[in-house]
């Protein structure tokens, strides 16, 4: 099979769907085709994440992230709304959880107040008010009442029916085996080809890959790093009103152990970000391939020995808390009477498609989008994507897409 297309999206995540959707808002005439290496829409960092509809109180003002993530939380949650997908309007909670956080809890209030995020600063009182199970190392922390939490699954599905209602294609079990950016034609594993007026590359934990195969964004690569959950045990006593987080450290992308209620009324506790050795390493040696063991295992040693950004450190208390004692330590920060035997194993994990920089040797904190005359690419898209979606899909077309 040989098809011509105006626009090909390589990945049916979030952000591709999202793009996919407003290209043909734009274009309404315009051919639209999808392709997806899995059996359907979302199946990796779309469905695996917390479904957390974020604020965009960590984020700098003048990055990407600050641009789109407030707004893209007022669009998901207008989208839950219409198709009645479940929301939750709980507010989230940070608290301090030792010495150096009082700096950081300091910068995360400049940052609301640059963005326009309404924040609350709370005092042990309030805190104790709000949530009495939680404490804080100094007694302050800050309420966040715009954060809620949404379902990704849902949205997906629905983005599906509203894609291939307004006659976008979607083709899955779609491998692609070779890219030719100059005869615009990408080829698949099954013989089919496609040829392109112009490519969008949303393909999350392989965008990367793809982008090097067009010539683009060859000083990124993938460092890949795990999230896995515990579950609150329901006769544990909790009863979590809010989401609780602890004030990260804000030159790593990672938010550290929280608490997350899902829209069914199951507690989480996580995620960690544990370095593993493939893009698909969920579990055990699954989705481990040599040339990427290789590759990641190269940079993750020149991580090691370079310590940018305290890696050494965060490298050894993430993969500490593959041990559940370790895990439990750390969450107790933020609740105290947790004890090992309120957690409970969760099949909840996720894989971060986080970039480095092999220039700079540091990770890529903000959303990363490159160009050419035929082609977009989103190298780095993690958190808060699924937040971000609707406005950083109408950014890259008005930036990169329509140019």
């Amino acid at each position: 099979m040989k098809v011509s297309t105006d626009f090909l999206i390589i990945g049916a995540g979030i952000v591709g769907i999202s793009i996919a959707r407003e290209i043909k808002i734009r274009n309404p005439k315009a051919s639209i085709s999808i392709l997806e290496k899995e059996p359907d829409v979302g199946l990796h960092s779309s469905s695996r994440n917390s479904s957390v509809l974020h604020s965009g109180i960590y984020y700098p003002v003048n990055s990407l992230k600050a641009k789109v993530c407030r707004q893209g939380a007022i669009e998901m949650k207008d989208y839950h709304r219409e198709h009645k997908i479940p929301l939750v309007e709980c507010g989230k909670i940070l608290i301090t959880t030792n010495k150096h956080d009082a700096p950081q809890l300091d910068i995360l209030l400049n940052r609301a107040k640059d963005s326009n995020i309404p924040v609350e600063i709370l005092n042990e009182y309030d805190l104790k008010k709000l949530e009495p199970e939680i404490k804080s190392f100094n007694g302050k922390g800050i309420f966040v009442p715009s954060t809620s939490v949404g379902s990704s699954k849902e949205v997906m599905n629905f983005l599906r029916k509203e894609i291939e209602g307004a006659g976008i294609n979607l083709y899955f079990n779609a491998k692609i085996t070779k890219i030719n950016p100059i005869s615009k034609q990408v080829n698949l594993e099954n013989g089919h080809s496609f040829n392109y007026g112009h490519a969008v590359n949303s393909a999350g934990l392989y965008a990367d890959k793809i982008a090097h195969q067009f010539g683009v964004g060859q000083k990124y690569t993938l460092l890949p790093f795990k999230g896995i959950y515990w579950k609150l045990d329901p006769a544990s006593g909790f009863n979590l009103k809010h989401l609780i987080y602890p004030v990260p450290d804000l030159r790593i992308p990672f938010l550290g152990v929280h608490t997350t209620t899902s829209v069914d009324g199951v507690t989480y506790l996580g995620p960690t970000a544990v370095p593993v050795f493939g893009r698909e390493n969920y579990y055990g040696t699954k989705g481990i391939n040599i040339g990427d063991f290789l590759n990641i295992t190269s940079n993750l040693t020149k991580q090691f020995i370079a310590n940018k950004d305290g890696f050494r450190r965060l490298s050894w208390q993430e993969g500490s808390r593959y041990i559940k004692l370790r895990f439990t330590s750390a969450a107790k920060k933020i609740l105290p009477r947790l004890k090992m035997n309120h957690l409970i194993p969760s099949n909840k994990v996720g894989i971060r498609a986080q970039m480095l920089d092999t220039e700079s040797g540091r990770m890529v904190n903000d959303f990363l989008v490159e160009s050419d005359k035929n082609s977009t690419h989103i190298i780095n898209a993690i958190s808060p994507a699924w937040t971000s979606a609707f406005p950083f899909a109408r950014y890259i077309y008005d930036n990169h897409i329509k140019k």
